[in-house]
C-alpha cells in the first residue's frame, strides 16, 4: 500500500509506529478477503486515505475519545472506523457491530490474527442491542462512519450513549443538509447536537457530528429492526 506512515503523519494523526504496523497488516488482510467477498468497493489506491486515515482523523481532537474510554461502532462493515481505532489506540475498549455474518467472519480473523483483545465483534442489528441491559446507554462513545443519514444516526446511536457521553457521526458535505430533521431526533432521543467538526484532508471535505447525550433516551427508542430507516424522526413526526 502507500506509506501509510507518510499520510498519518502528514495529517497530524497522533499514532504509534507499532499502530502503524498494525494497521498496514489490517488493510493487507483486506485486501485478501475482499478478493473473496465484497467488504469495500474503494480501490487499493485511495483505500489509505478514504478508509485509514478517514477513521482516524477524529483522534487529532483532544477531547473525543478520552483515555479508557468504551466505544462502539454501529455498522462497522470492515471495520471502519472502529477497528482502526482499536489499533490505534489500545486503551479504548471498542465493541465491533455488525448484522451480516461474513463481515463479522472478517473482522474476527483480523482480531484472532493480531491477537487484537481491546475489540469485540456482535453480530447483531443495532435495533435489538441497544435495548438489552449491559449495552443500552453503557458506552461513552458510539460511532459511525457512512452508515445513514443524521436523523437515522441519532436513533441507532444514542441508545447506547451514557449519561455525559458523546454519538460521533462521520459525514460528508451533506451534514449541514441533514440538521434541521437531526436537531428533532436528537432532542427527542435525549440528545443535544455540537458543532460540527471540520476536518480537511486534501480537497476532501471531512466532519465529524458530535451529539452530545443529556437525557435518558426513552424506552420506545430504537424503534423495531428497520423503523428507524423507514420512518425516520423527523419534525412534527414521532
Amino acid at each position: 500500500m502507500c506509506d501509510l506512515g507518510r499520510l498519518l503523519g502528514e495529517a497530524e494523526i497522533p499514532v504509534s509506529e507499532e499502530a502503524v504496523q498494525g494497521l498496514k497488516l489490517y488493510h493487507s488482510m483486506l485486501l485478501d478477503w475482499n478478493t473473496r467477498m465484497d467488504l469495500t468497493s474503494v480501490s487499493q489506491q485511495d483505500m489509505a486515505s478514504r478508509h485509514f486515515v478517514d477513521s482516524l482523523l477524529p483522534l487529532k481532537e483532544k477531547d473525543l475519545f478520552p483515555l479508557g474510554a468504551r466505544v462502539i461502532d454501529v455498522g462497522t462493515g470492515a471495520g471502519f472506523p472502529g477497528l482502526a481505532i482499536a489499533i490505534a489506540r489500545p486503551d479504548c475498549f471498542v465493541t465491533l457491530l455488525e448484522a451480516q455474518g461474513k463481515r463479522c467472519q472478517f473482522l474476527r480473523a483480523v482480531c484472532g490474527e493480531m491477537k487484537i483483545e481491546n475489540a469485540e465483534v456482535v453480530q447483531e442489528r443495532a435495533e435489538v442491542l441497544g435495548r438489552m441491559e449491559g449495552r443500552r446507554e453503557s458506552y461513552d462513545r458510539a460511532i459511525a462512519r457512512a452508515v445513514a443519514p443524521l436523523n437515522v444516526l441519532c436513533e441507532y446511536l444514542l441508545p447506547f450513549v451514557r449519561l455525559g457521553g458523546l454519538a460521533l457521526c462521520w459525514k460528508g458535505p451533506a451534514a449541514e443538509e441533514e440538521m434541521q430533521d437531526a436537531l428533532f431526533a436528537s432532542s427527542a432521543l435525549g440528545g443535544e447536537m455540537g458543532n460540527i467538526i471540520v476536518m480537511p484532508q486534501g480537497d476532501i471535505r471531512h466532519v465529524v457530528v458530535p451529539v452530545k447525550k443529556i437525557e435518558k433516551t426513552l424506552p420506545q427508542y430504537p424503534r423495531k429492526n428497520g423503523i428507524p430507516t423507514k420512518r425516520p424522526l423527523k419534525s412534527g413526526k414521532k
